[in-house]
């Protein structure tokens, strides 16, 4: 039998003939399809993708929220030979236009939320023929087309129509379909998907059949999930992370999707999110530490409102389920567990259920990928019974590597790494590092990407051999959990050549202080670390009233204060060696953000792209006057939160 995707729909079309894969919210309540469902469709939908014209090896970009057309378009298009390309929503069209040209994409599927990246870039597109509209409603594009010069009858179709053109011939077309999939191997590919590009132009990863049969059929083995478990997916299916545990490994165990509803478009799918959770009512969900956190600061004001004396009962649990549980693989002895199990028991009955009905009542976990999770956010939850488990991986490693699990599973590491999945640490000169020694993560495995499309020279360096290198740090810890520590290309390097990741301590500065919102560590070649900073505005300015703060110096020095916050709180005392520690800052007025690029679509900072804006404002900490964060630059930046800009 292939190791292919569709072998593995077909099979799950046979085991779970009566459970909705997907499922979607309609005006009249949520929508499923069952697996054999997905599968009649998808073929349906490949009938029609080749009376349009798309031949084996055409490409067909996908720029849509996670629904249940996603997944059997998709699927539509391996059917019908093609590759698919996923793309973030979260694109600006000249990022969608860069893709699209790139991937020789012949045609675009798009919802009305997604449309007008594209049409607004249409007569630039060199290969896209065509525009396949997810909705029914075709009229909700028309002021659109005219806008743009799109000819609303010759260049789009509706996805219902090519369905449904599909099906009318399917019996004429059933015969080269059949042939279509009997051809496949397993080292054809599935979809090139794009990096982020958060260290220059992005690159398009290609992973084959095999790569997500393989590492799909290895990450559902090692996690032990239930046939039939609800998975609520709020993360865009475009992201790696969602794209194969969602998509594909799903059909390992029959999972059932929920998508959250994006009718809307951006701001009302985030007040869905907490609305879908409850009616879904999910086993596990897979999350971002952006939407942990977000998530944990939501329950943490919620407590508070409810007074001091809920406060008190949620915080002095909270804490003794941190000492009790300490890295949950090494748990407290009985001593600790005796003191501490009252306040924990008391929060539990009185506060911590309750909590937990904002995820439903089937709840057992989260999954954390995308970025590396402060370990204050992974004691958090598994403190109030919904731990977060963190995992590893990269897209080019379709992407799963490590992951922790509820059967075994250490706070603050990244897990073990899955079955079938070799990963060593190498020293800069090529040899394996001892254990506990940090260095670049490398793996070899089927989950191994086949290369970047049409750059073999970047493929020449990131897959030698049967290696992928990560450019990743990190190294195994005395019990064999894999500790990542950051990435090599972001590394800080000092004056005398040593390196160091950024990563925990921007988090560190992040999660302990009041008043910042980012910050982004620096040192390239230099005596000391700087950092370039932004506030958090709207609790500046209540500090501000609150202490009735009338001089910018003062300000200053508060904010400074409170960006050494982190080197007095527990989870972050002693971490972090000294040369790495900012000795100085400079503020910006503008947050990060994906609109001026200097965020991506996964959340991450654009190093380059930060470094290139504030250049001026980095080449002033390495002055006299910059070298102390305390300077007038600051202080003219800060003006604006001072009653009559004193």
């Amino acid at each position: 039998m292939k190791r292919t995707v569709l072998q593995m729909l077909r099979t799950s079309a046979e085991k779970y003939p009566a459970t909705a894969y997907t499922n979607q919210k309609g005006d009249s309540g949520w929508v499923g399809m069952t697996y054999p469902e997905v599968l009649h469709e998808s073929r349906f939908l490949a009938s029609g993708l080749h009376q349009l014209g798309i031949e084996k090896g055409d490409k067909i970009a996908i720029l849509a929220e996670g629904r249940n057309r996603w997944i059997t378009g998709e699927l539509g298009i391996l059917f019908a030979g093609g590759t698919a390309v996923p793309l973030s929503i979260k694109l600006l069209p000249d990022e969608v236009l860069f893709r699209l040209n790139h991937s020789e994409s012949k045609a675009v599927i798009v919802t009305k939320n997604t449309f007008e990246k594209v049409a607004s870039i249409w007569t630039q597109l060199e290969f896209t023929h065509k525009i396949i509209f997810l909705e029914d409603d075709i009229k909700s594009i028309e002021k659109d087309c005219k806008e743009f010069g799109i000819n609303i009858l010759k260049d789009i179709v509706r996805y219902a129509d090519v369905f449904q053109g599909g099906k009318h011939q399917f019996e004429e077309e059933e015969p080269y379909l059949d042939k279509l999939e009997s051809e496949i191997s397993e080292d054809d590919i599935v979809t090139i998907s794009y990096t982020s590009g958060t260290t220059g132009d992005p690159k398009g990863i290609m992973l084959s059949q095999l790569n997500y049969f393989s590492n799909c059929t290895d990450a559902m083995g090692y996690f032990k999930i239930n046939e039939g478990d609800r998975l609520y997916i709020i993360l865009p299916l475009d992201h790696s992370f969602a794209h194969t545990v969602g998509i594909y490994s799903a059909l390992v165990r029959g999972l059932s999707l929920y998508f959250v509803d994006a009718r809307g478009g951006g701001l009302q799918t985030v007040k869905n999110i907490p609305i879908n959770l409850v009616e879904c009512n999910p086993h596990f969900i897979l999350t971002v530490p952006a939407l942990t956190g977000n998530f944990m600061s939501k329950i943490k004001d919620g407590v508070a409102a409810k007074g001091k004396f809920v406060n008190g009962i949620f915080t002095a649990g909270l804490n003794a389920g941190i000492r009790m549980n300490r890295d949950g693989y090494k748990k407290a002895g009985f001593f600790v567990k005796l003191v501490n199990i009252v306040p924990y028991k008391l929060a539990e009955m009185l506060v911590f259920k309750k909590v937990r009905k904002i995820f439903g009542n089937s709840i057992r976990f989260c999954v954390g990928g995308g970025a590396l999770l402060d370990i204050r956010q992974q004691v958090f939850f598994y403190s109030i019974g919904v731990p977060v488990f963190q995992g590893y991986g990269l897209s080019e490693a379709t992407p799963i590597i490590s992951a922790n699990t509820p059967q075994v599973h250490k706070l603050g590491s990244s897990g073990k790494v899955i079955p079938n999945v070799e990963c060593r640490i190498l020293r800069t000169d090529g040899s394996i590092a001892d254990q506990g020694e940090r260095g670049e993560i490398v793996i070899r495995g089927n989950n191994v990407m086949k290369g970047y499309y049409k750059n073999p020279s970047s493929t020449a360096k990131t897959v030698q051999g049967e290696w992928l290198y990560t450019g990743d740090l990190g190294f195994y810890d005395q019990d064999n959990f894999l500790m990542v520590v950051g990435r090599g290309k972001a590394l800080l390097i000092a004056s005398d050549g040593e390196k160091y990741s950024p990563e925990g301590i921007e988090e560190a500065i992040q999660n302990s202080s009041d008043l910042i919102f980012q910050a982004m560590v620096y040192n390239d070649m230099k005596k000391y670390t700087s950092a370039i900073i932004t506030l958090d505005s709207a609790k500046v300015t209540k500090y501000v009233e609150k202490n009735k703060i009338a001089d910018s110096e003062v300000l200053l020095k508060a904010i400074k204060q409170d960006f050494y916050k982190f080197k007095e709180t527990a989870e972050y005392r002693n971490q972090f060696p000294e040369k790495w520690i900012p000795s100085t800052f400079q503020i910006v007025s503008e947050p990060f953000t994906e609109q001026n690029h200097m965020i991506n679509s996964t959340m991450k900072m654009v190093r380059f792209k930060i470094q290139e804006v504030y250049q001026d404002k980095i080449e002033v900490m390495y002055t006299p006057e910059g070298s102390n964060s305390v300077n007038d630059i600051n202080r003219q930046t800060i003006k604006k939160y001072l009653p009559f800009n004193q």
